[in-house]
């Protein structure tokens, strides 16, 4: 039989009718399922924000922590981040680019302001600064204490504000991707310690 497409009028028989009728919307369900499951995989692929690695911090004790993400980068400066922990404290973790040269960034030891989604803004305490990778990056290390870790598992981060002292002043990173960062990392590492407690 002929027919025009989208047009069931000249079906013989309602069985006809209703074949080409459940065709169509389950065409558009399966297309759809199949959006859904390609974002959510390459969302997985590229942003493996679950994986936790280890090393050993300058002082000899080990640390845990994620693959630094790229918040800010521009042909003047950048800014990576992550989330590390000693299995007792956790720390935000950012690698600012460009950074004074040692000894001088050993001085910066004001608070970090985040900026939220929502318009509000938050400090995190100074913890540590050092120089690794042969005086190539510098680290700085920010305190989240529990409260701290309540409040981050809640929001977003827009913005990242570090004090770099001198002629300079503050340093402001408008953060465009990744704002969701944190409270991801955060959350996975909560979610490794209470599955171990378990055991």
């Amino acid at each position: 039989m002929i027919f025009l497409p989208g047009d069931i009028t000249y079906l013989q028989s309602d069985t006809e009718r209703k074949k080409i009728v459940n065709f169509i919307p389950m065409t558009a369900i399966v297309k759809k399922s199949f959006s859904v499951f390609v974002f959510l995989s390459l969302s997985g692929f590229a942003f493996p924000q679950c994986e936790i690695l280890n090393r050993v911090s300058p002082d000899g004790s080990m640390q845990y922590y994620m693959e630094p993400v790229n918040f800010y980068w521009t042909s003047t400066k950048s800014l990576k981040g992550c989330i590390v922990t000693d299995k007792e404290s956790y720390f935000l973790e950012l690698h600012p680019i460009p950074f004074p040269e040692k000894p001088a960034g050993n001085k910066l030891k004001n608070e970090l302001i985040l900026n939220l989604v929502n318009g509000a803004t938050y400090k995190l305490k100074h913890f540590d600064t050092r120089y690794v990778e042969k005086d190539t990056v510098m680290e700085m290390l920010y305190l989240i204490s529990k409260k701290d870790i309540d409040f981050l598992l809640v929001n977003e981060i827009s913005g990242i504000m570090i004090d770099m002292m001198g002629s300079e002043g503050t340093r402001s990173y408008e953060l465009k991707l990744h704002k969701s960062a944190l409270r991801d990392q955060l959350a996975c590492f909560l979610k490794e310690d209470k599955e171990k407690k378990k055991k």
